[in-house]
């Protein structure tokens, strides 16, 4: 690894900032589901609808932010999303309608665009021979954080309360998050080409391609259709991991191991797939990893225990984590670096434009409508993954950035 200290300075300081985003973002849906249920007499599909406003947020703010990085500095556009995370945690304290979660939904999708976006630019720019490995890293952290937070949130929410578990954890996520901030930044001017000139990728590497460019291409199109149908297909175990073992009969506290199983390889994935993606490359790494996850959820139904329908979960989650952390390089092997922000943001508008529709959205809505099949999500969900794995097969790198490993 190369970058010094100001690159390893950015890494754990992205880290350290996406932490708290992630855990609301993964985790704390799934674990409050069943009380925003009640609170707000509420069914799981009007519930799951939240993650929808989520994904719509990031689809809308990531491009922008990848925009606006690039003008204003990575550190400023992570502390805007640190406290807006904060702000916005103050604010579910107090939220007493659908109306208010679907709000706290929107602005902890966009808090996660001013923290993710700028964070991997920095450390992919800090270390461009490592770009699947550091990427990798800061996307461990964002999603192993709900595998850790999961149990904490369960447990703070039936010893202190909810109010109280929000006001905490809002002023925790701002004090560290402003301190993480600050170490947040791009490499100095003569690594990164300005952008009114020709788009010279770092490290000697050809050029990149610019944002209108890089539509043009098949391969675009073909990673924002494996966003779409894979990052439904994960994101949707969020909440029905926790709802699926109520409904088989276990208690929250065992319910929620379903969740934190998804949550710990989805984090843990990340940092390995994208060490590995490095190593065998990128659609290898992400075909054979979405497949495992399709067919995890065909077997789904069938699981006979917690533990069973943990290690299941668990393999959609690897399939989340590799989505994540290896989509990132892969973009930025395809297109090049200089305007990885930008197209990384288009890309993720799949994300945000259909998967919380056909993902938590529809899969609540129909759950509600067969009185709970969860045979019949599952068999779409894992079919979504099937062709995710093989849409990937058919992106590849354009001839001006063919030179990137």
């Amino acid at each position: 690894m190369s970058g010094g200290a100001s690159g390893i300075g950015a890494l754990i300081g992205g880290s350290a900032a996406i932490f708290l985003v992630g855990a609301f973002v993964f985790s704390f849906p799934g674990v409050m589901g069943s009380y925003w249920q009640e609170l707000f007499q509420a069914g799981r599909g009007a519930i799951g609808q939240s993650l929808f406003f989520v994904l719509v947020a990031t689809g809308i703010f990531m491009f922008f932010v990848g925009r606006w990085q690039e003008r204003f500095g990575a550190r400023r556009m992570v502390t805007i999303g640190v406290v807006l995370c904060s702000l916005d945690t103050f604010f579910i304290a107090a939220a007493s309608n659908l109306t208010m979660l679907y709000v706290w939904a929107f602005v902890m999708g966009v808090a996660s665009c001013f923290v993710l976006m700028p964070a991997l630019t920095s450390v992919q720019r800090w270390f461009p021979a490592r770009r699947g490995l550091v990427s990798g890293i800061v996307n461990f952290v964002f999603g192993f954080s709900a595998a850790v937070m999961s149990p904490l949130f369960a447990y703070m929410l039936q010893t202190i309360g909810y109010g109280s578990m929000n006001l905490i954890l809002g002023i925790a996520g701002l004090v560290v998050g402003l301190v993480a901030a600050r170490f947040v930044e791009m490499p100095p001017a003569p690594d990164m080409p300005p952008p009114q000139t020709p788009a010279v990728a770092p490290a000697g590497l050809q050029r990149s391609l610019t944002v209108r460019e890089s539509v043009r291409t098949s391969s675009f199109w073909f990673l924002w259709i494996t966003w779409a149908l894979q990052g439904a297909a994960s994101i949707a175990m969020v909440t029905l991991s926790t709802q699926y073992g109520l409904a088989r009969g276990f208690d929250l506290s065992s319910a929620v191991i379903v969740l934190t199983a998804f949550n710990v390889t989805s984090g843990l994935s990340r940092l390995v797939v994208g060490w590995l993606s490095d190593v065998v490359g990128r659609r290898l790494t992400m075909s054979a990893s979405f497949l495992a996850a399709g067919c995890a959820y065909f077997l789904l139904p069938y699981a006979g225990g917690i533990w069973s329908m943990a290690a299941l979960a668990a393999a959609v989650g690897c399939g989340f984590g590799t989505l994540f952390a290896v989509s990132a390089a892969l973009t930025s092997d395809c297109f090049g670096l200089v305007h990885f922000g930008a197209i990384y943001g288009l890309i993720f508008t799949a994300y945000g434009s259909l998967s919380g529709i056909l993902g938590p959205g529809l899969s609540g809505y129909l759950l509600d409508a067969t009185g709970g099949d969860f045979s019949l999500v599952f068999g779409y969900l894992g079919m979504f993954s099937v062709v995710a794995a093989v849409s990937v097969w058919f992106v590849r790198r354009s001839a001006v950035t063919a030179s990137f490993q």
